[in-house]
């Protein structure tokens, strides 16, 4: 069940913001291609408050259910402005100005063949120290079915390790996909796997959006 907290708290990071941009996050930009798009980074304009995101995850290992559950992320009043409220944690929702790092989640704007680095030396939801290298590049733009529809949405991957220093003196393997969809101004799935997913296996999917506006 640690390693359930643990990868969810991986889902937390994701939705950290990295690099500004003046165009609102819904807002796909064709390029001269036309099969190419690209999105940019939500802004707090971009949510209203009641706005919600609710997913179901499991994690199994040799065909054995480790861990599963439902996750709400909900957007509420919080410091004068707004937050995203996961249970009982609350995170400040910020303009992408405000944070920018060198080996961000998601190197903004997105768009299919762009590549970056993502290092990131934060505790997860338990406390513990860990430590995420990766290399990331987006492979797909297009439709994506999951059980709560059908969305146009970023194919984003994810290789490298990741590691708890309170359990290991090393990096484990860690394979992510997200899936970000731009018009729900987050990811719509995302899996996770150790290079063998016999021996350990993620899923995390959204199951219901709904949005007061």
């Amino acid at each position: 069940m640690k390693n359930a907290i643990i990868y969810v708290s991986v889902i937390l990071l994701f939705s950290a913001c990295t690099n500004s941009s003046k165009t609102i996050a819904t807002e796909i930009v064709p390029k001269k291609a036309v099969d190419t798009v690209i999105a940019n980074e939500p802004t707090i304009e971009d949510y209203v408050v009641g706005e919600q995101w609710e997913y179901t995850w499991k994690t199994t290992s040799e065909e054995k259910i480790l861990g599963e559950g439902i996750d709400i992320k909900e957007v509420v009043v919080y410091k004068k402005g707004l937050g995203f409220l996961y249970g009982i944690d609350t995170i400040q929702i910020t303009n992408p100005s405000s944070q920018k790092s060198a080996t961000p989640n998601k190197d903004w704007p997105l768009e299919v063949g762009k590549k970056w680095r993502y290092e990131s030396e934060e505790p997860n939801g338990v406390g513990d120290r860990m430590t995420i290298k990766q290399e990331a590049e987006v492979i797909s733009y297009g439709d994506v079915t999951v059980k709560s529809g059908t969305f146009k949405a970023f194919k984003i991957v994810y290789t490298g390790t990741v590691r708890n220093h309170k359990y290991s003196k090393t990096g484990a393997p860690s394979n992510d996909v997200w899936w970000y969809a731009p018009a729900l101004k987050s990811y719509i799935k995302h899996t996770q796997d150790n290079g063998d997913v016999s021996t350990y296996s993620y899923v995390n999917e959204l199951i219901r959006y709904s949005n007061p506006k």
